[in-house]
């Protein structure tokens, strides 16, 4: 069950049903994010699951539509939670998915404000924020000092402290800093997600173990848009089969091409 303004909402996730792209708040197709493939012809997004996975090569948009849903659902292109502000902005000369959701229209059922994005690029900017707000707050307990531990570990404090609650939860590529057993413990982190059906995840990864996480709806993202697919079509997962098979063999071959 969530909480909206201290009303007890029943509804289960996914909360965010539906996006799309409003084709009369483009003022140049031709800019960036616009001219992004999959958005050349229209672009629409349905929520079926409460864990919706996107995957794709690098280059087909997958962080800047997770930024854009990011910023449309209130939180910092950056990262962060709702009211977050962990990276100045002012002086970046990097063009941010945060443009497409002036672009972006969405459909909630309830709309729901708490929760967390995540990514991987802005985790040390988004850790120290929280450190330096704890420290110079004297109301709030102790900094969560997630810079103290291997990159990994601060990863999966981070996940385990911030995001078992209810809200909409955005990960990109959360996987980065992650060993193989520890993306097992990643997948038990979706698992409790998903079982307390108050969390939504929206999440765009290159892993195929992730992928595999059972009920989540996978999605491929190509510069034709938006596709349903099973983990063992996609390109991550071929690659990695083919390397298992035969490791030396595989790289010989891929270094002769």
């Amino acid at each position: 069950m969530a909480y909206r303004r201290n009303r007890l909402i029943k509804l289960p996730a996914p909360y965010l049903k539906r996006v799309w792209l409003d084709a009369s708040r483009v003022a140049d197709p031709a800019a960036y994010p616009f001219c992004l493939p999959f958005l050349q012809q229209g672009f629409e997004l349905d929520f079926e699951h409460a864990i919706t996975i996107i995957v794709g090569e690098n280059g087909t948009g997958k962080s800047t539509l997770l930024e854009g849903i990011a910023a449309l659902a209130g939180y910092d292109e950056a990262g962060g939670g709702k009211g977050y502000m962990p990276v100045d902005h002012s002086g970046a000369l990097e063009a941010m998915g945060g443009r497409l959701s002036q672009a972006l229209r969405a459909s909630w059922l309830p709309k729901i404000t708490n929760g967390w994005f995540f990514r991987a690029e802005s985790f040390f900017s988004v850790a120290r924020y929280l450190d330096r707000a704890a420290l110079e707050d004297p109301t709030l307990p102790p900094p969560p000092d997630f810079l103290s531990h291997s990159h990994g570990e601060g990863f999966l404090r981070f996940f385990e402290e911030r995001c078992q609650r209810q809200g909409i939860f955005i990960f990109d590529e959360p996987e980065s800093a992650l060993s193989p057993s520890r993306q097992i413990e990643f997948l038990k982190l979706l698992r409790r997600m998903d079982r307390s059906g108050i969390s939504q995840v929206i999440m765009a990864t290159h892993s195929p173990m992730l992928m595999a996480y059972p009920g989540a709806r996978l999605l491929r993202l190509s510069k034709y848009g938006l596709e349903p697919v099973k983990v063992e079509d996609t390109d991550h997962y071929r690659l990695m089969r083919e390397f298992w098979a035969d490791p030396a063999t595989f790289i010989d071959t891929m270094l002769e091409e």
